[in-house]
């Protein structure tokens, strides 16, 4: 590096992503620059500071009271900074000031090296374009009520146009791949519009980039100018660092770039975001233009709340996206653990989880089970995830057809989708949630062919920015949208809420099912041994009454056992009950069922409070067998002696049946998972000792295909389950 900051090297456009932009050794000509070190002490200035600001100390000599007119301000200003601690960054500070005969705006900073001391001089036109700043302040108002951000940046690129008198300002927004897109302008009728042009990632390299987010503000007041070179202090190697000047001077490249553009000056302001540059203002001029630092403040001051109300609409729309699909990962969890099969949950959730994935299409699949939403080919399904799992990748996120290859090899149907977001739940099994986007054919509207030739330029035969800033079109397909950061973690959430879901049911109805194949084996032997033993007595004499009974208790109770599993067999398989609905008399039906168990129970008896009649439209096979378990399980669970029955019509005109006993309540713990199917109070419980706790469960699932409900509460020492269901005219 050069003394004056200058690189060593030819600066080229092949390398101008390494161009030390922030050290040009140079600035604007419109204004002065003064650099103090920490000691007060003159270590820069401007080649033209002398002819601006007047006589000035010698490099190593301190500001005396009498330089720069004897502005006591802007001594105040330089000596305020220099007061700050070593290494601390302050600033900018601005105010105005005469000095030989001149208005200047004075912008100072200090870095962790020295104190920097700007001077602009004021424009012509400086006092009328200061007026627009007022109008600005005034605006603000108007900027904060918009809720979303097309019509935001619509109204600061007027605003701002109005403040600076540019001819044309425009609002940049950068997408994922650094290029950026004009979503917004406001221009002088007779300039052709840019307003839907792309400029590729390549029209900002890197370090401008950095520095954009650094310094949100800068000025090219005319795009010919010749740059005044900075003086140094004698043996004062090191470059004066000037990120956070105004007067910078920019690099010959850009200028070469503006320059093609038609354009004489040039101002942007960064709309920074979460720290990231998420788009920009950028101003234009046919010729040069000079705006005071004051208006460029008030530019600033709307692009920070640009900045602001952006970040609030995004976080706004991250919340709501956030709330949907908490609230959907909280169902399916819920739905999951409690004993639902996960391919039908999720079939049954497939809307939500594609609106949450932001896809039109899913495939899932758990085992040999798949389940397709949004016309999927099955066949291609099953492709698909035989090329996923030899993969071996818990996540898999593919936008561009050139990378299907790798995920589906040569594949005899040729997919429609280009846009993949593969999320594996559970690797034994292929527990897979596969999200799919159409391709997405896109005419992209570039300002100006987005590649770069060798052509002799203002700087020599060598490459050049691009000379025609003419509309280009070029389509774009093969590709889908990709997914964006957010998405993708939210996509990641959902995937930890299946995998954690369904490995916690997993673990817990292995275990279960252990314990209920063992009770299963117990009591199924039990009355084949009560069979044996009536086999026994038909060889005695004056058995056959004993016989038929020890017959008749065994045969009911392994057709209770089977009855149970295999209901469950079929609920747990999604195949429904087979309800057959027709017009029952409840009070009817409740009577028989417990004249039945009062006579299979001698001393069991049960208090009745039941209308004249109570008509409900259910299936009297399975009504039946959700009040007899109701009834053995008080019988089971309950005082001797204590139960009630009763049936009414609700408030709702429901009809509403309760059989209440005297017990101790159940447990809080033992209440989320009353109605499961595998519940571990219901294994070997010795209250009930034959029974599978299956019960329960199977006349939660009748009175819920009845479009009912069924529940239990505690109530002065006594336990009550209640069920509701529509009245037989609905």
């Amino acid at each position: 590096m050069a003394p004056d900051g200058q690189p060593d090297t030819p600066l080229t456009l092949d390398n101008c992503d390494r161009e030390p932009i922030h050290i040009p050794g140079a600035i604007q000509p419109h204004g002065a620059l003064l650099a103090f070190g920490r000691d007060g002490c003159l270590r820069y200035a401007s080649a033209n500071a002398s002819a601006l600001l007047g006589p000035l100390p010698a490099f190593g000599l301190p500001l005396a009271a009498s330089h720069l007119d004897g502005q006591a301000e802007v001594h105040a200003l330089v000596a305020d900074l220099l007061a700050a601690a070593p290494g601390e960054e302050a600033g900018p500070l601005g105010l105005e000031a005469q000095i030989g005969g001149r208005l200047f705006d004075v912008v100072a900073h200090a870095d962790a090296d020295a104190v920097l001391c700007e001077f602009e001089r004021r424009s012509p036109e400086a006092d009328q374009l200061a007026g627009f700043a007022q109008k600005a302040y005034r605006s603000m108002n108007d900027i904060k009520r918009q809720r979303a951000i097309g019509p935001l940046l619509e109204a600061a690129v007027e605003q701002v146009r109005a403040m600076t008198g540019f001819d044309r300002v425009m609002a940049y927004r950068f997408r994922h791949d650094d290029s950026g897109d004009i979503v917004a302008e406001s221009r002088r009728e007779d300039l052709e519009p840019y307003l839907g042009r792309r400029y590729p990632a390549s029209d900002i390299p890197a370090q401008a980039r950095r520095l954009y987010i650094q310094n949100t503000l800068r000025l090219i007041a005319d795009v010919g100018y010749a740059p005044v070179p900075l003086l140094a202090e004698a043996g004062w190697t090191k470059p004066l660092d000037l990120s956070q000047s105004v007067l910078r001077s920019v690099s010959p490249i850009h200028l070469e770039y503006l320059k093609n553009m038609g354009v004489g000056a040039s101002m942007s302001v960064s709309i920074v975001v979460g720290g990231k540059l998420w788009g920009m203002i950028a101003c234009h001029h046919m010729g040069p233009r000079q705006v005071p630092y004051s208006v460029r403040l008030a530019a600033d001051v709307i692009a920070q709340l640009l900045a602001a109300t952006v970040q609030a609409v995004e976080a706004r729309q991250r919340e709501v996206s956030l709330a949907r699909a908490s609230q959907m990962q909280a169902e399916l969890s819920t739905r999951i653990t409690h004993g639902e099969d996960l391919l039908a949950v999720m079939k049954d959730q497939a809307d939500g989880l594609a609106d949450a994935l932001q896809a039109p299409a899913l495939v899932m699949s758990l085992g040999s089970q798949l389940a397709t939403h949004g016309g999927i080919d099955r066949e291609w399904a099953k492709t698909l995830l035989t090329r996923l799992a030899a993969q071996g990748e818990d996540v898999v996120h593919v936008h561009r057809r050139e990378a299907w290859p790798e995920v589906l090899g040569d594949a005899s149907v040729k997919p429609p989708w280009c846009g993949l977001l593969a999320l594996r739940f559970d690797a034994p099994r292929q527990g897979w949630l596969v999200a799919l986007r159409p391709e997405q054919v896109e005419t992209i509207r570039w300002g100006g062919k987005p590649d770069k030739h060798i052509v002799p330029g203002p700087l020599g035969p060598r490459l050049t920015p691009r000379g025609s800033f003419d509309e280009w079109r070029e389509t774009v397909r093969d590709t889908a949208e990709p997914w964006s950061g957010g998405a993708l973690d939210l996509a990641e959430r959902l995937r930890d809420t299946l995998a954690r879901a369904h490995a916690t049911r997993s673990l817990e109805l292995d275990s279960l099912r252990s314990q209920l194949w063992a009770v299963l084996g117990h009591d199924l032997r039990t009355p084949l041994q009560s069979l044996i033993t009536a086999e026994k007595l038909l060889d005695r004499e004056n058995a056959a009454d004993r016989m038929r009974q020890i017959i008749k208790q065994s045969t009911g109770r392994m057709q209770h056992l089977v009855r149970d599993l295999l209901d469950v067999s079929r609920l747990q398989n999604g195949l429904g009950l087979g309800l057959r609905l027709e017009q029952v008399d409840l009070v009817q039906l409740v009577n028989q069922l417990v004249e039945e168990a009062e006579t299979a129970h001698p001393g069991s008896l049960v208090q009745r409070r039941l209308p004249d009649a109570l008509l409900a439209k259910v299936d009297a096979g399975r009504f039946a067998q959700v009040i007899a378990n109701l009834l053995s399980n008080a019988r089971h669970h309950g005082k001797p002696g204590s139960i009630e029955i009763e049936a009414a019509l609700g408030a709702d005109g429901s009809v509403v049946l309760a059989v209440i006993n005297e017990a101790e309540p159940i447990p809080e713990e033992k209440v989320a998972t009353l109605f499961d199917p595998f519940k571990q109070q219901s294994v070997g419980n010795p209250e009930n000792p034959t029974g599978m706790g299956l019960g329960l469960y199977i006349a939660d699932q009748i009175v819920r295909g009845h479009g009912g409900v069924l529940g239990y509460r505690a109530e002065e020492g006594k336990v009550r389950f209640e069920l509701a269901v529509p009245p037989a005219d609905r």
